[in-house]
C-alpha cells in the first residue's frame, strides 16, 4: 500500500541517470462530449460552456487527441464513441467526459443525445446511451479508463414519460456503479441518487474543480477528484458531493507526468506516523471496502486502523440498509399483488406479516446505519482536529498510542451537516430558528413536523444524511406556514386579516358579527309581542314622553305618576306633596282648584 505515496529513491535516482521518461507518459486521448441544445426538453445553458473548458484543458495538458463533440444526436454520438475507440486501441490513458442530462431507469444509467423523446420508459434502450456502451470505448486503453459524467441532473422526461411496467425504477440522479474492468473509474458531479447543481456562472461548480486539479503534474488522479470533492463541497455549501467509482493498482496514476528536475533531491527523513496518515488519506479519497481491506493488510494497528475499521463498518452498515429496503420493497410489492389477485387470507395475512417484519428489519438497518455514520463521522473529526494540531501526525500518535478505542468517541453529527440539514427544513417550511449547527430541542421539534407531513420515519434524535437527502428531495414547502393570531397563511407570507364593518375577530382567529347587550326584561306590546326595553328605562321614558305632552297642549309641564301610568298635569292643576306614598296611594297628588 504505501507504494501508492512514495517512489523508491534508488530507482528514482537510476530513472534520472538513465534518463527514463516520467510514468504513464504514453499516448493519451480523451473524448469531450456536450448537449445544451436538447429539442424536446429544456435546454441547458452550461454543458457547451463546460465541454469547451475541460477540452481546453486537456489540450494544454499535452493529451494527443482531444475530440470535442456538441449537440449531438443519437446516431452521431454512437459515431463518434466509435470513432473514438479506434484512438483509444493503442493508447494508455482513454478520458470520456460527458455533460448535459442523464437518466437511471432499473439500476441502469444512459446519456441523453439532443434529439431524445422518451415518451415511454422503454425508449430510453433505443434513444439513449447505456454507460456501458461509453466503458466499451474507453475499454482498449492500458494504464487508465476514466469516465467523468457532469450529468447528475433531475429527469426532465420524468412527469411526461409514460411507464409501461408500474414496476420499473426511474431514480433520481444516476445509480451507483461498480466497474467490472480493471484501472476503470467513474466520476459523478454528485453521489449516486443526487442531483448536481449548474451554478450561477458560466460553468458548473465540478467543471471548474475539474479544470483546477484534474491536470496538475504529477498529481494522482484519485488524489485529484479528492481535491475537486473537496472544492464542490465548499462551493455548494455541502449540497453537492462528487463521488468516483472503481478502483486503481498501488503505483500513482497522473493524468499529466510530475516535472522531475536534472538532479534527484536528497530525501529527508520521513516519519513513520505521517506515512501511515497519508495512506489513510487516500483510503479515505477512494471510499470503498477494497480500499480499507489494503489499508489495514498494511497496517493492522494503532489509532488509524481502528479509523479504517469504523470505515468498514459504516459500509457494512450502508450495505445491510440497503439490502434491507429492497426486501421490505419485494416484500411489499408480493402482499399488493396477492391481494389484487384476491388471494386466499391466509396467503394475504402472511403476505402482510413478512411485509411488517421486512419493513421493522429496515428500521433497524436504517438505525444501525445511522449509528455507524455518526460514529465515523465523529472519529473522522477527530482526527482531523488532531492533524490539524500537528501536521507531521506526532501529537496523533503520542496522545492515541496503538490500541486507542475509537469507537467510544461520542457520535454526533458534524457542524457542516447539522448546518444543511437544518438550512433544508427552513427551506420546506418546517424550521423557522437560525442554522447554527446545533441540533437542539428546536431542530428535534422541526424533523418530526417534516415526518409528520411528509411521511417519512426519520430518526429526529440526530442530523443523518438520510435526513438532508430526504428533506433535499422536497421541491417546495412541506410544513403548513404558522401566523399570529390577527393573519392567515398565504402562500409563502402571513396576511393580516381585516374584518368588515360590524365584524369582529373572535379567538378563532376568524371575523364574526357583533353582538349587543342582552336585555334586562322583557315587555309586551300592544299586540301581544314580546318588546325588549331595560326595565331601568321605562319610568323616565315614560314621564319624558308625558312632560312632552303636557308642554304641547299648555300645561305647567308637571308629570302625575301612580303605579299604573305617567300623564301630564291637567290644565289648571298641580301636583302636591305627601311626604310618601304606598300601594294604592299617590305620593304625589294631583291637586286641582
Amino acid at each position: 500500500m504505501r507504494s501508492l505515496f512514495r517512489f523508491c529513491p534508488l530507482l528514482l535516482v537510476l530513472a534520472l541517470l538513465l534518463g527514463a521518461g516520467p510514468a504513464f507518459a504514453g499516448k493519451r486521448v480523451a473524448l469531450v462530449l456536450s448537449n445544451s441544445a436538447y429539442q424536446n426538453a429544456p435546454q441547458l445553458a452550461n454543458p457547451d460552456n463546460d465541454g469547451a473548458v475541460i477540452a481546453k484543458t486537456l489540450k494544454e495538458a499535452g493529451f494527443d487527441v482531444v475530440d470535442a463533440r456538441h449537440d449531438l444526436p443519437a446516431l452521431e454520438t454512437r459515431r463518434a464513441l466509435r470513432e473514438f475507440a479506434d484512438s483509444a486501441r493503442d493508447a494508455d490513458i482513454a478520458v470520456v467526459y460527458y455533460a448535459g442530462h442523464g437518466i437511471e431507469v432499473d439500476g441502469a444509467n444512459y446519456l441523453i443525445p439532443v434529439d431524445a423523446k422518451l415518451e415511454r420508459d422503454t425508449d430510453v434502450y433505443d434513444e439513449a446511451l447505456s454507460l456501458d456502451r461509453v466503458l466499451v470505448a474507453i475499454e482498449p486503453a492500458k494504464q487508465l479508463r476514466l469516465v467523468i459524467l457532469d450529468a447528475c441532473r433531475d429527469n426532465p422526461f420524468g412527469k411526461t414519460m409514460k411507464r409501461t411496467i408500474a414496476s420499473r425504477g426511474i431514480g433520481r440522479g444516476l445509480a451507483q456503479v461498480e466497474p467490472t474492468s480493471p484501472n476503470t473509474l467513474i466520476a459523478y458531479s454528485a453521489k449516486a441518487g443526487s442531483t448536481a447543481q449548474d451554478g450561477d456562472g458560466s460553468n458548473s461548480p465540478f467543471t471548474i474543480a475539474l479544470a483546477k486539479h484534474l491536470t496538475t503534474p504529477g498529481l494522482d488522479v484519485r488524489r485529484a477528484f479528492g481535491f475537486v470533492r473537496d472544492d464542490v463541497l465548499k462551493t455548494t455549501n455541502y449540497k453537492q458531493e462528487p463521488f468516483v467509482y472503481g478502483s486503481l493498482g498501488g503505483d500513482d496514476v497522473p493524468l499529466v507526468p510530475a516535472k522531475i528536475a536534472a538532479v534527484a533531491p536528497a530525501q529527508p527523513a520521513v516519519n513513520a506516523q505521517a506515512e501511515v496518515r497519508r495512506d489513510y488519506e487516500l483510503a479515505l479519497q477512494v471510499g470503498n471496502k477494497a480500499a480499507w481491506d489494503a489499508f489495514l493488510v498494511q497496517h493492522p494497528n494503532g489509532f488509524y486502523s481502528s479509523l479504517a475499521k469504523l470505515q468498514l463498518d459504516k459500509i457494512a452498515a450502508e450495505e445491510a440498509h440497503a439490502a434491507a429496503t429492497a426486501k421490505a420493497k419485494q416484500a411489499e410489492a408480493e402482499r399488493d399483488r396477492l391481494a389484487a389477485a384476491g388471494a386466499q387470507k391466509e396467503e394475504q395475512a402472511k403476505a402482510e406479516a413478512d411485509a411488517k417484519a421486512a419493513e421493522q428489519a429496515q428500521l433497524t438497518a436504517q438505525k444501525a446505519k445511522e449509528q455507524a455514520q455518526q460514529q465515523a463521522a465523529a472519529a473522522e473529526q477527530q482526527r482531523v482536529n488532531l492533524a490539524g494540531a500537528a501536521p507531521d501526525g506526532s501529537t496523533v500518535k503520542a496522545n492515541n498510542p496503538p490500541g486507542t478505542n475509537v469507537a467510544a468517541l461520542t457520535p454526533s453529527a458534524p457542524a457542516d451537516l447539522t448546518r444543511s440539514v437544518q438550512t433544508e427544513l427552513g427551506r420546506v417550511g418546517c424550521f423557522s430558528g437560525r442554522a447554527d449547527g446545533n441540533w437542539n430541542t428546536a431542530s428535534q421539534r422541526s424533523l418530526s413536523q417534516f415526518n409528520r407531513y411528509a411521511g417519512t420515519k426519520l430518526d429526529v434524535k440526530v442530523a443523518s444524511t438520510d435526513a438532508l437527502d430526504a428533506v433535499k428531495a422536497k421541491p417546495s414547502r412541506v410544513c403548513p406556514r404558522v401566523c399570529d393570531r390577527g393573519f392567515r397563511a398565504d402562500g409563502d407570507k402571513c396576511t393580516k386579516i381585516v374584518c368588515g364593518d360590524g365584524y369582529v375577530l373572535n379567538d378563532d382567529n376568524e371575523c364574526e358579527k357583533k353582538r349587543g347587550k342582552p336585555p334586562a326584561s322583557t315587555a309586551k306590546r300592544d299586540d301581544g309581542q314580546q318588546q325588549d326595553r331595560p326595565a331601568k328605562q321605562r319610568p323616565q321614558a315614560g314621564a319624558a314622553a308625558a312632560a312632552a305632552g303636557g308642554r304641547a297642549s299648555g300645561g305647567s309641564g308637571q308629570i302625575y305618576c301612580n303605579d299604573l301610568i305617567c300623564r301630564p298635569v291637567k290644565r289648571g292643576c298641580h301636583l302636591g306633596f305627601r311626604g310618601g306614598g304606598g300601594y294604592g296611594a299617590d305620593p304625589n297628588p294631583e291637586i286641582c282648584d
